[in-house]
């Protein structure tokens, strides 16, 4: 077999059909279109799952998910009966949740947000995103701290009305230096 032999297959390549080329060619006037309508227009290109303006499929269906918010918070939930599994002065973090096995180790860099159902009896440090009124009670209770890891939060755009309260605060304190 020599390069110039290589052939591909029989129906693999074929010639493109020359649309609008005369009227011998078959293919004259409405080259394929057919009569008028949406798909007869140039830039014509309806998606598959265009259902004529009727609520489509994926979105009619709520198990396949029509709609999903990307800005969702996702929290790692913990409840104190679960930290009963670390001893007094212990720090609870994510990593230290991983290592005893209460936690999967790929939720290590995910949000941490700690619940008060069940008794703790033993002081803790913990370092959370998010800790109940009623579990920062019992921990503080017990003798511990709770330590609240700060949430990126992003300025509000000149486009919004109201600020908010903590910009609403500063802002008459602001005015009376000057």
């Amino acid at each position: 077999m020599k390069l110039s032999d290589l052939r591909s297959p029989d129906g693999a390549r074929y010639k493109a059909k020359r649309v609008g080329r005369g009227h011998g060619s078959g293919r004259m006037k409405t080259s394929g279109r057919g009569q008028k309508g949406q798909k007869a227009r140039t830039g014509s290109a309806i998606p598959a799952y265009f259902e004529g303006g009727q609520n489509r499929f994926s979105q009619r269906m709520p198990y396949l998910g029509g709609f999903k918010n990307h800005f969702r918070k996702e929290y790692v939930v913990v409840n104190l009966r679960d930290l009963t599994a670390f001893a007094a002065g212990d720090e609870v973090t994510t990593a230290a949740l991983a290592e005893k096995g209460m936690i999967r180790q790929s939720q290590v860099g995910e949000m941490l947000k700690v619940l008060g159902e069940g008794k703790l009896d033993r002081a803790l440090k913990v370092t959370a995103y998010k800790v109940s009124d009623s579990a920062r009670k019992q921990i503080e209770a017990a003798g511990g701290s709770v330590t609240l890891i700060e949430m990126r939060t992003y300025p509000k755009t000149k486009r919004s009305k109201t600020p908010r309260p903590s910009e609403a605060a500063s802002a008459p304190a602001a005015a009376a230096q000057e």
